[in-house]
C-alpha cells in the first residue's frame, strides 16, 4: 500500500502549514504562536480533546476511533476500550541559526530558523491528525503529542514528568525525524539503542594575567587550556575500549581580549556522547583528573563542571519491527532499512521511550543540506509519506476488527 490517497490529497495543505511554520520559527519552550497554529488546525479537524500547557507550550490532542463506547476519556484504561492508546509525537521548536536558503518562505525572524525539520515533523503529524479525525477507522484512542524544546532539551522530559503517559493512558509511543542524505521517502531505524546519550562539560581555568611581553610574571590559562584539550583526546584513544561507541568533542575555547594581554582565565566547553553508563562514568572521572592534573602542571586551577543530559534513545525491538512493517507498506520493502545501526546524535524523545515502549524512525529528505545547517530545508514531498506512516501505524495497531486466528 503506497501513500494513502486521502493524505496525498492533503499534500498542498501540509506544504502550506509547513511553510507557515518555517516562516515563523520559535525557540525552546517559547512556541506560543506555533502551538496556537497547531491547536487551531486541530480544532478545524474536529479532534475530540486538546490539552495545553505541557512544558509551557506543549499540546496533547486526542482522537477517538469508531470502535468502543462514545464519551470515554483519558484515565480509563483503554481509551475506547478496544486497544491501547497510541502516542504520536512531533517536535515544534527551531534553532538559533541565520537562514541562508533564500526560499520565498524563509524565516521572517533573523537568527532563527527551522534547520532540523521540526516544521516538517509538525506538518506530517497534522496531516495524519486530519485523516484520522475524518476516517476514525481504528479502535481506541490516538494521543497526538506536539512538543517544544527538543533542541534545548527538557521538552520531552518535562512532559513525561508532568504525567502525560499516565493521564492519557498512553501504552506505546512513536516519532519520526527527517534524514538528509537518505533517499526521499525512504525509512531507516534499528532495534535497541538508536541515538546516544548527550552530556555537556565545561572546564573553568583560573590563572593570573599580565603583560604578554612578560609572561614569566603570569600563570597563563591559554597554554593550560591547550594542554587540557590535547589530553582530553587521549580518553577515547587510551582509556576506552575501541569497539565501544564514544565521542568526546571539544567545541569551544574562550580566552583573552587583546593581542598583548595574557588573560586571567579561560573556559573549555564540549560534548560527550555515550550508550553505556559505565563509559559515561569513566569519561566524567577522566575529565576531572585531566583538568586537575594539567591545571597543577601549568600553575593554574582548572575545575570541571559536568552536566548530564538526555539518555540514550532505545527502541523497543518488537515495536520497531512492527513500525518497520508499516513503513514497508507505505514506502515499499526496498525503501526500509530496519537494521541501520545506531548513531551518535541525541534525541530527547528518549525520555518518552524510557516511559513507554515504542520506536523512533528516520524518513529520507533526499539530497539536501545537513541538519543544523543554515541551508537546510525540509522537502515537502516527504510529508505525505510520513503522515501516511503515522496513519497506517494507528490503523494497524488499533484495528476495528480483531485479526482472526489461523
Amino acid at each position: 500500500m503506497p501513500v494513502i490517497n486521502r493524505i496525498a490529497d492533503l499534500a498542498d495543505d501540509m506544504t502550506a502549514w509547513r511553510r507557515h511554520l518555517h516562516q515563523n520559527p520559535e525557540l525552546g519552550v517559547d512556541c506560543q504562536e506555533t502551538a496556537a497554529f497547531v491547536a487551531a488546525r486541530l480544532r478545524e479537524f474536529g479532534v475530540d480533546e486538546i490539552h495545553s500547557g505541557y512544558a509551557t507550550t506543549g499540546l496533547v490532542a486526542l482522537i477517538r476511533g469508531s470502535g468502543g463506547a462514545p464519551g470515554q476519556g483519558p484515565g480509563q484504561g483503554q481509551g475506547q476500550g478496544q486497544g491501547p492508546v497510541i502516542g504520536l509525537r512531533a517536535d515544534m521548536d527551531a534553532l538559533p541559526i541565520q537562514e541562508t536558503t533564500g526560499a520565498p518562505y524563509a524565516s521572517r525572524h533573523p537568527g532563527r530558523m527551522h534547520a532540523c525539520g521540526h516544521d516538517g515533523h509538525t506538518a506530517m503529524l497534522l496531516g495524519a491528525a486530519r485523516y484520522l479525525a475524518e476516517t476514525r477507522n481504528f479502535a481506541g484512542t490516538v494521543a497526538l503529542i506536539f512538543q517544544p524544546a527538543e533542541e534545548t532539551g527538557g521538552g520531552a522530559e518535562v512532559m513525561v514528568r508532568q504525567g502525560i503517559m499516565e493521564q492519557f493512558d498512553i501504552a506505546q509511543v512513536y516519532a519520526l525525524h527527517t534524514a538528509p542524505g537518505t533517499p526521499l521517502g525512504h525509512f531507516y531505524t534499528t532495534p535497541g539503542p538508536i541515538m546516544a546519550a548527550v552530556d555537556e562539560f565545561h572546564i573553568d581555568i583560573a590563572g593570573h594575567g599580565g603583560h604578554a611581553a612578560m609572561p614569566h610574571d603570569t600563570r597563563d590559562p591559554v597554554v593550560a587550556a591547550c594542554a587540557i584539550v590535547q589530553a582530553i583526546q587521549t580518553i577515547t584513544s587510551r582509556n576506552h575500549y575501541a569497539l565501544d561507541d564514544l565521542v568526546i568533542s571539544v567545541t569551544q575555547i574562550h580566552a583573552g581580549s587583546a593581542f598583548n594581554i595574557v588573560p586571567d582565565s579561560a573556559m573549555i566547553n564540549g560534548t560527550v556522547r555515550t550508550f553505556d553508563p559505565a563509559v559515561q562514568a569513566m569519561v566524567m572521572r577522566r575529565l576531572a583528573e585531566i583538568a586537575a592534573g594539567q591545571g597543577a602542571a601549568y600553575g593554574v586551577t582548572a575545575t570541571l563542571r559536568y552536566q548530564t543530559g538526555d539518555p540514550a534513545t532505545v527502541n523497543d525491538p518488537g515495536r520497531t519491527a512492527f513500525a518497520a512493517e508499516v513503513a514497508r507498506e507505505v514506502a515499499g520493502a526496498q525503501a526500509v532499512n530496519a537494521e541501520a545501526g545506531r548513531e551518535m546524535g541525541a534525541e530527547d524523545f528518549a525520555h518518552m521511550l524510557n516511559a513507554r515502549p515504542g520506536a523512533y524512525l528516520f524518513v529520507g529528505n533526499g539530497d539536501s543540506a545537513g541538519l543544523h545547517h543554515p541551508a537546510f530545508d525540509f522537502d515537502d514531498a516527504a510529508a505525505p509519506v510520513g503522515a501516511s506512516f503515522f496513519a497506517r501505524l494507528v490503523e494497524r495497531a488499533l484495528p476495528l476488527t480483531p485479526a482472526q486466528p489461523d
